[in-house]
């Protein structure tokens, strides 16, 4: 297995200051694409320990206010009026207005949560990871009772998620065993846990809940499994060290973040093949930037990509594989989530 010298998860908190930033120089977008983006871009600073609000039409941070220890990733409400932060250095789901990042209510996991993976579902409810319990937590009616039901994987380091359309299955990838592993929410029934390549880290349920997607970052390899037996159905090379896996919402591919490479894999979902390679840093910018996860604008037209070593969201037209600009976020942005 390659080893990359220095993972940005490994590098030690600093104190960031709350000013307001503007977008950093890239390639100059065209006329349409800076018409075509709105929405909201929510970033979790894990070495800032804050949460940051940027507002994607002007580019700029609207606010930046402190969050958790360590926080990864997060995910927003169904109506969008809250978002979520997994505090992977303590022991909370933390929850955050979206208007003015008020923070509202923490929902306490138990002694070693290190919560990490998060899904705010249609439903209504939270899911969570929580490695330090090598378990999955169902968070009902987080903004009111906030009843929590643990699901013990017992793997080790269960840490992205994902989560049913009907919200009565959850899977993990978990990175210390090297397995993948099915969750019943409903029945209780033992979990059932795969081995998936090497130190699988990426995962992502197709939109029509037919195909599991993971990709393993030592492996070089992105796999398409079953979701309910786990069995392989394809596997495909992908770029070095593919940390995270992000479906298009129309559901026609899907990319992988491969840190090494400083770039992206596109995947056809339907031929399960790798059609394209973006460069976002590119090989020589790769260990600076350390770039980790991905998400996809609503309309399927920009990525975003957090490059965490120096402290930038890099976003991305889809179309032409071009840098449309860096986004100034806070100190070891991670985790992202959009709104519309």
């Amino acid at each position: 297995m390659r080893i990359i010298p220095t993972l940005a998860f490994a590098w030690a908190p600093a104190v960031l200051g709350l000013a307001a930033c503007a977008p950093v120089a890239a390639d100059a977008p065209t006329a349409s694409n800076a018409a075509a983006r709105s929405g909201t871009l929510f970033v979790a600073n894990k070495f800032g320990n804050t949460l940051t609000k940027i507002d994607l039409a002007t580019g700029e941070t609207v606010r930046e206010v402190p969050s958790c220890t360590t926080p990864h990733e997060l995910a927003t409400s169904p109506g969008g009026a809250h978002v979520a932060l997994a505090c992977y250095g303590g022991t909370s789901v933390d929850i955050f207005r979206t208007s003015d990042l008020a923070r509202v209510r923490s929902v306490e996991l138990g002694a070693n949560a290190r919560p990490h993976g998060i899904v705010w579902h249609a439903n209504g409810a939270l899911y969570a990871t929580a490695e330090g319990r090598k378990s999955v937590f169902w968070i009902r009616d987080p903004l009111g009772k906030a009843e929590t039901f643990e699901y013990g994987t017992g793997q080790e380091g269960s840490h992205m998620l994902a989560i049913s359309p009907d919200a009565r299955h959850a899977w993990t990838v978990d990175m210390g065993s090297g397995t993948v592993t099915l969750v019943d929410l409903l029945t209780r029934r033992a979990p059932l846990s795969v081995a998936v390549g090497v130190e699988p880290e990426g995962i992502a349920l197709a939109p029509d809940g037919e195909t599991l997607w993971v990709s393993a970052r030592g492996s070089d390899k992105a796999f398409a499994l079953d979701p309910m037996n786990l069995e392989i159905r394809s596997e495909l090379v992908t770029g070095a060290f593919p940390l995270r896996l992000a479906i298009r919402p129309q559901g026609d591919v899907a990319v992988t973040s491969d840190l090494a490479d400083g770039g992206l894999t596109v995947i056809d979902l339907e031929s399960a093949q790798p059609i394209r390679s973006i460069a976002v840093s590119g090989p020589e910018g790769a260990q600076e930037r350390m770039q980790v996860t991905v998400i996809w604008s609503q309309d399927g037209e920009r990525i975003y990509v957090a490059e965490t070593g120096d402290d930038t969201i890099a976003e991305v037209d889809y179309a032409s594989g071009r840098v449309l600009r860096r986004l100034e976020a806070g100190h070891g942005g991670d985790g992202l989530a959009i709104l519309p």
